[in-house]
């Protein structure tokens, strides 16, 4: 096994999407170990009471108990606890945690009853100090998030977090600014992203709709959301201040949106899995904040697009790859690699590198002075760590955790 010249403690999630394992993974004075949590039992509880899984602090376990929002530290991780998806408010840190609900209803029938699904809210959510603060209902998931708030360009933007809700067709605004008491952690708004002329038989303002939003990204640049209505195909520009949309533009064929560090330019994936039987054609696409117009397009060639990582200075874009297509696309598709970006050129981007890391889950990166020094993912059927120089993206360690499982997750920890 090959050591790096960094220190770093990571968790390593490996599942079937229904149970599975926990493992923390050091590097510490030049000496590698991997523990494996002890597994505790399935709890046999429906999903909506299943613990789920907060974070973690000196190889124990933060779990939540959604019945009680009570928070626990265990030496032992339930077989059946839920990794919940979680994003980090950039403001003040605090964890969100998104509950997509029932499968079929999309509704958090433990919090919310029939009305809708929740997010969760926790502070110092990797530590014996985690503190939970609430429970919101929302929309019906799936959900991402995005959060609002002042910069040196637009001082005056209030501080939201910005749910997005699958199901519905809306966006959840609460109150995110813990010194703004009339609207902390409450809902001030919830927006329809009902556009009536791409309906067919819905009147205006029906909820649910299909808009299906999935890519939700915010400027501080510009000061406005940015929110991908997949099933319309169009981005609604949105005003944080009166939750209210400004603009809409047509951006068909994409199924995401991420935004770069500097906030000047958001990013949108999708696949073209129609125009050619054979292959999978990945898109990327660019947008100046300042303009609202599409200043770079790529195509990429029997790619699937998964999942979005940004290097600490945000001078790189990693692009996981998955499966998705019909049986002679498939056989076509590169499923194992991730694809660096050249993002010093924006808005151009370059493809900088294929790396064949396997079949990844997710990436996290070690930052010293803003700089990513290492690269980390996690190869889900090999059950691998893989790390590579932050600089050069060659592999520079391989660190066998398990037998591999369908689903990884990793995380830098401390």
């Amino acid at each position: 096994m090959t050591h790096t010249a960094h220190d770093f403690v990571l968790a390593y999630y490996s599942g079937d999407r229904k149970t599975g394992t926990l493992a923390v993974v050091k590097q510490q004075a030049g000496e590698t170990s991997v523990s494996v949590v002890a597994s505790g039992a399935d709890t046999g509880l429906e999903k909506a009471m299943k613990p789920i899984m907060i974070g973690m602090s000196d190889d124990k376990v933060v779990l939540l108990d959604p019945k009680t929002k009570a928070l626990s530290l265990s030496g032992s991780f339930p077989a059946d606890a839920f990794p919940a998806h979680v994003y980090t408010d950039p403001y003040s840190g605090l964890d969100w945690y998104m509950n997509d609900g029932d499968k079929d209803t999309g509704n958090d029938t433990l919090n919310c009853g029939d009305k809708g699904s929740s997010v969760s809210v926790v502070e110092n959510s990797n530590s014996a100090d985690a503190k939970y603060l609430a429970t919101i209902c929302v929309g019906r998931g799936h959900h991402q998030a995005s959060f609002t708030g002042p910069s040196a360009q637009v001082p005056n933007v209030p501080r939201r977090a910005v749910i997005s809700n699958l199901k519905d067709g809306t966006l959840t605004f609460i109150g995110s600014d813990p010194a703004d008491k009339d609207t902390w952690l409450k809902v001030t708004k919830t927006l329809n992203l009902c556009e009536p002329d791409k309906e067919d038989g819905l009147a205006g303002g029906a909820v649910p709709n299909n808009s299906f939003p999935h890519g939700l990204v915010y400027s501080p640049v510009s000061g406005k959301l940015y929110n991908l209505n997949n099933g319309y195909g169009t981005i609604a520009i949105i005003d944080p201040a009166s939750a209210e949309i400004e603009q809409r533009i047509n951006f068909k064929g994409h199924s995401n949106l991420f935004i770069s560090k500097d906030g000047r330019y958001v990013i949108g994936r999708g696949a073209d899995r129609k125009s050619d039987p054979d292959h999978v054609i990945a898109k990327l696409s660019v947008i100046d904040v300042t303009t609202n117009e599409v200043v770079d397009k790529m195509d990429l060639k029997d790619v699937y697009i998964s999942k979005y990582f940004f290097n600490g200075d945000g001078s790189k874009l990693y692009l996981t790859t998955g499966s998705s297509g019909s049986d002679a696309q498939m056989a076509n598709l590169k499923t194992d690699v991730v694809l660096v970006f050249d993002l010093s050129n924006l808005p151009k981007i370059k493809l900088d590198k294929e790396l064949k890391l396997g079949s990844v889950g997710t990436l996290d990166f070690l930052n010293e002075d803003g700089k990513s020094r290492l690269v980390f993912s996690s190869d889900s059927t090999g059950g691998d760590v893989v790390i590579l120089d932050g600089k050069t993206d060659d592999i520079v360690a391989r660190i066998s955790v398990n037998d591999g499982q369908p689903h990884s997750r990793l995380w830098m920890l401390g």
